[in-house]
């Protein structure tokens, strides 16, 4: 089996998961470098000149590059900036990179464009420099490539490289999140008589959790009966509404916050009837194909890449839908279990059991 060269910028979550299982699947024929998930604008910019530094160098190790046969990160790496700074790694026959997420459809505010556009253009060098590019979904990859030229254009000079998105379509394909599902028992865990709403996403702005919470204010505003679980991880900078959630929805909230133990977090989805995204910018959606695995029906935005998973019956269209549905759940939680059970959603799709092979 060929020696692997694995760097990860931002070690938490979804990247944590892979490069865990990676290393539990192959770990004898990997080195992995990682840097904590603290800071991913800071990561991103900066991973390479750490990496550069800390890995070793051939002079003073005995031929420590020059026995891989391939070097595998993420698109938050700078490849480009980290090949320019090690010219050896760039030696590696195989350069692979895999985007969880994609920096050129990333909502940010227009005030913030010009800074945040070296964060799209860096994964388009990096790409350049990869042999092969893997992505997370078909809207990732398609969103990506069909995005290359309408992003270059803002480049305000009149030297605009021509032709970007063919050269990297030609290298790139889909390799679906290889998901490691838990176990399922048919013991329910759910209660029959009042509806649990699970929230299992990272406490950020492009995950709107605002939308999310505005439904629950109504809700309880006109007196349904609910309670909601709130997961997920939170950093120093989270949106003020989780704040106002904590205090208004205080007597419906089952569990506040992210959940250390995995066994823990599996049995809080085991008890939750639906699962809610509201997201604005998302690949794939990790959280959700594991609460849907467990029994939750999935809420989602019917757009980014959730129509490729999802049947049309667990997809809203607008804030209103969402809040009916949610509203038609409450009168009756058992619904939402009935409608669980009647959708098809194909698992062994995503099942790192078949993508391994």
């Amino acid at each position: 089996m060929p020696e692997v060269l694995v760097i990860e910028p931002f070690y938490g979550g979804s990247h944590k998961q892979l490069i865990d299982l990676i290393n539990q699947e192959f770990g004898e024929h990997c080195t992995i470098f990682t840097l904590s998930d603290k800071k991913w604008h800071w990561r991103a910019r900066t991973s390479a000149f750490h990496f550069s530094v800390v890995i070793p160098r051939d002079k003073n190790y005995d031929n420590f590059v020059f026995h891989f046969s391939k070097l595998f990160c993420t698109s938050t790496l700078n490849l480009t900036e980290l090949l320019g700074l090690r010219p050896d790694l760039a030696r590696i026959p195989s350069k692979i990179i895999y985007f969880h997420e994609n920096q050129l459809v990333y909502p940010v505010n227009r005030e913030k464009s010009r800074y945040d556009f070296q964060y799209g253009y860096m994964q388009i060098l990096s790409c350049l420099c990869a042999d092969l590019i893997l992505y997370n979904s078909v809207f990732n990859m398609r969103s990506f490539l069909d995005k290359i030229d309408s992003f270059l254009n803002i480049i305000p000079i009149d030297s605009r490289p021509k032709g970007i998105a063919k050269t990297l379509e030609s290298k790139g394909q889909v390799l679906y999140y290889p998901m490691v599902y838990p176990a399922v028992n048919n013991a329910t865990m759910k209660k029959e008589d009042i509806l649990r709403i699970v929230w299992p996403h990272r406490w950020e702005h492009d995950k709107r959790p605002e939308l999310f919470f505005d439904q629950l204010f109504k809700l309880k505003a006109e007196n349904f009966d609910f309670e909601v679980v709130v997961l997920g991880e939170s950093y120093e900078e989270k949106p003020d509404v989780f704040q106002r959630a904590q205090k208004e929805l205080n007597d419906r909230i089952v569990h506040w916050g992210f959940a250390n133990r995995k066994s823990d977090y599996y049995d809080l989805l085991k008890a939750c009837h639906v699962a809610v995204s509201t997201a604005k910018h998302e690949f794939f959606g990790v959280s959700m194909l594991e609460a849907a695995h467990l029994d939750c029906f999935p809420l989602c935005p019917n757009n980014l890449a959730y129509p490729e998973i999802y049947p049309k019956q667990c997809l809203y269209n607008s804030e209103a839908q969402l809040y009916k549905l949610l509203r038609n759940f409450c009168k009756n939680p058992k619904l939402a279990t009935e409608k669980r059970r009647k959708v098809d959603i194909k698992f062994e799709k995503y099942d790192w059991k078949l993508l391994k092979t």
